[in-house]
C-alpha cells in the first residue's frame, strides 16, 4: 500500500475512535455523577440517625449516675457499721468477763456469798443486782446489734445493685465503640454537606431569648441562650461542652432548680403542659422515651445540644421539631 494511502487510512481510524470513546463517555459519565446533597437531606439523615444513638446515650447517663449515687451511699454505710460495730465488740467482752467470773466462782461462789453477806436477803440482794447488771448489758446488746444487723442488710442489698450495676456500666461502656462509630458516620455526613469546614450555619439567627419573661423560666432560657456556641460532647454538663440534657439541667440550675441529668428523669421532674402553653424557660421533649430535650425561648423557638460534630444552637418549632416533639414540661411547678 502507497505511503499516503497507508496515512489516510490511520486518519480515518483515529477520528473512528475518538468518536467512539467521546460517545461512551457520553453515555458512561452520567453513571459516576456524584452530585453533593442537599444539606436539608443530610440534616435530616443525620437528625434521624441520631434519634436512634441517642437513647444508648441517654441509659448510659442514666446507669452511670445512679451507680455513682449508689457507691456513695455503700461508702456512707460502712462508715457507719464501723463504730456499731465496736460497740458490739466491746459489750461482748463486758459480758463475757460476767459470765468468766460466775463460771470461775461456780457454785462456791454461792455458797461464799451466804457465809459472807450475814444474811439470806444480801444474797438475794446482790444476786438480783448481778442478774440486772447482765440484762442491761444484754439489753446494749440487743440494740446495738439490731442496728448493725440492720446496716450490713441494707450494705449487702445496695453491694448486689451496684454489682448488677457495674455489670450494666461495662455493657454500656463496651458499646462505646459502636457509638463512636456512629457519630464519626455522622459527622462525615456533615462535612459531605457543607465541605471539610463543617459549617453547621447561623447558630443564633434572632435575640435569644425571644421573650423574656421574668422568674426562673426566663432566668433558665437565658443561662441556655449563654451558652450557644459550646460544642456537643455526650454525657457533658459543662463548662466547656454539653449533651441535650446536660444543657437543660444547668440552665435551670442557673434558676435555683435542681435536676437530673437525664432527660426522662427531668420530664418525670417537671409539670407536664401543652403547646398553646408554652413559655419561655420550658422544656420539649422528643421521643416516647424521651431520648432528646431542648428549652423553649420563646416566638416558637427553641436552644438545644443537637449531636456529635455539631453545638449548642437555637431551632424553629417546626418541620422535624414539630413532627417529633413528645410533650413539654415546667420545672420547678
Amino acid at each position: 500500500m502507497a505511503p499516503r494511502r497507508v496515512l489516510t487510512a490511520l486518519h480515518t481510524v483515529a477520528f473512528a475512535a475518538i468518536a467512539g470513546i467521546t460517545a461512551l463517555m457520553a453515555t458512561v459519565a452520567p453513571a459516576y455523577a456524584d452530585p453533593t446533597p442537599a444539606p436539608a437531606d443530610i440534616e435530616a439523615q443525620i437528625l434521624d440517625k441520631w434519634s436512634a444513638v441517642e437513647p444508648i446515650i441517654e441509659k448510659y447517663n442514666e446507669v452511670h449516675g445512679q451507680l455513682a449515687a449508689n457507691k456513695a451511699k455503700a461508702d456512707k454505710l460502712q462508715t457507719q457499721l464501723m463504730p456499731l460495730q465496736l460497740q458490739v465488740d466491746v459489750a461482748m467482752a463486758r459480758v463475757g468477763d460476767i459470765a468468766s467470773g460466775v463460771y470461775k466462782g461456780g457454785r462456791g461462789s454461792a455458797l461464799n456469798a451466804v457465809l459472807t453477806s450475814g444474811t439470806p436477803t444480801s444474797l438475794v440482794e446482790q444476786l438480783t443486782l448481778l442478774n440486772m447488771i447482765a440484762r442491761t448489758q444484754q439489753d446494749q446488746i440487743r440494740d446495738v446489734t439490731a442496728a448493725r444487723d440492720k446496716f450490713a442488710g441494707d450494705k449487702r442489698a445496695l453491694d448486689n445493685l451496684i454489682a448488677q450495676q457495674a455489670r450494666q456500666d461495662a455493657d454500656l461502656a463496651a458499646k462505646k465503640k459502636v457509638i463512636e462509630d456512629q457519630i464519626a458516620q455522622l459527622q462525615r455526613l456533615r462535612q459531605q454537606a457543607y465541605g471539610s469546614s463543617g459549617a453547621t450555619g447561623v447558630l443564633k439567627p434572632v435575640a435569644c431569648p425571644v421573650e423574656y419573661t421574668g422568674g426562673p423560666g426566663g432566668v433558665a432560657a437565658q443561662k441556655a441562650c449563654s451558652l450557644i456556641g459550646k460544642p456537643y460532647v455526650w454525657a457533658a454538663a459543662g463548662p466547656n461542652a454539653y449533651d441535650c440534657s446536660g444543657l437543660t439541667m444547668v440552665a435551670w440550675q442557673a434558676a435555683g432548680v435542681r435536676m437530673d441529668h437525664l432527660a426522662a428523669s427531668q420530664r418525670r421532674q417537671s409539670k407536664s403542659v401543652s403547646r398553646d402553653q408554652l413559655r419561655t424557660g420550658d422544656l420539649v421533649y422528643f421521643g416516647s422515651d424521651t431520648h432528646h430535650i431542648g428549652i423553649y425561648v420563646g416566638g416558637g423557638w427553641m436552644v438545644h445540644a443537637p449531636h456529635s460534630g455539631d453545638y449548642v444552637r437555637m431551632v424553629q418549632l417546626t418541620g422535624y421539631y414539630a413532627r417529633n416533639a413528645s410533650g413539654y414540661g415546667r420545672p420547678g411547678g
